[in-house]
């Protein structure tokens, strides 16, 4: 990492069918080898199928179970005298996102679904009623940071 500057975030484009910025990060998180086609396919047929079986706006339910997803808290590891502490600290803002859609694409593709879309449309579900690995994930981030809350004093 760069001690002269911190790097500058690049803006990305809100996406061509629902015009949302947080659904372009998502696609280009999902893309493999550049192929940013396929992820959008991908992405919008997954959203196609969860309208059709919860009967609400796509994007809105894409929101509500990243915001399902979203740590509020995390452990980040702090040396004090040789000893390693896992300090509680709360989450920035950006990482918040980065990080729910991270989780829940890996969540995604460790489901037992056929193709893509199916695993992503179940995951999508699933994190907007409250369950499935992506929450399973924050929960136990909550957790972990929740049993070290006694050495929350050596945040910085």
């Amino acid at each position: 990492m760069s001690r002269r500057h911190a790097a500058e975030k690049r803006e990305v484009l809100p996406d061509a069918k629902y015009g949302d910025r947080v659904l372009t990060k998502f696609m280009n998180n999902l893309m493999i080898d550049g192929k940013k086609s396929v992820a959008e396919k991908i992405v919008y047929n997954a959203l196609d199928r969860v309208e059709s079986k919860l009967k609400k706006a796509p994007v809105e339910v894409f929101h509500e179970a990243l915001d399902n997803v979203k740590p509020s808290v995390e452990v980040r590891s702090r040396r004090v005298g040789g000893a390693t502490y896992q300090v509680p600290v709360e989450v920035r803002t950006e990482r918040r996102e980065a990080l729910a859609i991270r989780w829940l694409i890996n969540a995604s593709r460790a489901r037992n679904e056929n193709t893509m879309e199916e695993r992503l449309a179940g995951e999508l579900l699933d994190a907007v009623n409250g369950r499935g690995a992506a929450v399973k994930k924050r929960e136990d981030t909550h957790k972990m940071a929740d049993a070290n809350k006694a050495f929350s004093h050596y945040r910085w």
